[in-house]
């Protein structure tokens, strides 16, 4: 079940993944560190499937609730441990869809990607990381902008702003995110 190539950097970062990992598997509340590391991968994975953020969020805690749930089963064979979690999502993802089309039959299956683009989902992973250090109100604009799909005059409502004072900060974030992102590429 190789998803994806193993990412280079290898031997160290393998070894100490392989690490956490067995120690979650001795002691399940060492999981929490593995969490940590790979939820915004997973997050980004099921985002760009799903597109509601709810959803998202929803089956993200469904993949790691069974990762913590199956991971004495999980057997190390050199492939990293996010394909396995990546694996999961696509999984928890099909059941959702097969039991949302019971109740409606108009909705589409979400894409399955049986090779998930790791450097894509690790970049959306960073853009999130982006987003949350942004200032708060830039961050609001932001996120009800793009994540929610509000409009600016809803934003302006709803953050007691003008329409110009939404699109002010919508342009300073987007301006701080593009100047974050192409420093890293620099």
């Amino acid at each position: 079940m190789a998803v994806g190539k193993p990412r280079s950097g290898g031997s160290r970062a393998e070894a100490e993944e392989r690490l956490l990992v067995q120690a979650a598997q001795k002691d399940p509340g060492r999981f929490a560190e593995l969490y940590e590391r790979h939820f915004e991968q997973v997050y980004a994975y099921i985002i760009r499937r799903v597109r509601e953020r709810v959803v998202a969020e929803d089956l993200t805690s469904e993949v790691f609730h069974k990762a913590l749930s199956h991971l004495a089963n999980y057997d190390w064979r050199g492939i990293p441990f996010a394909a396995w979690l990546l694996r999961i999502a696509a999984n928890v993802m099909a059941d959702q869809w097969r039991r949302s089309s019971r109740e409606t039959l108009l909705e589409e299956p979400p894409e399955m990607a049986t090779n998930p683009n790791m450097d894509e989902i690790d970049q959306r992973a960073r853009l999130f990381r982006l987003v949350e250090a942004l200032p708060t109100d830039q961050r609001r604009v932001v996120e009800m902008r793009f994540a929610e799909g509000r409009r600016i005059r809803e934003i302006a409502e709803a953050l007691g702003r003008t329409e110009g004072a939404v699109k002010q900060l919508q342009f300073r974030a987007l301006q701080n995110l593009r100047s974050k992102l192409e420093g890293a590429h620099a």
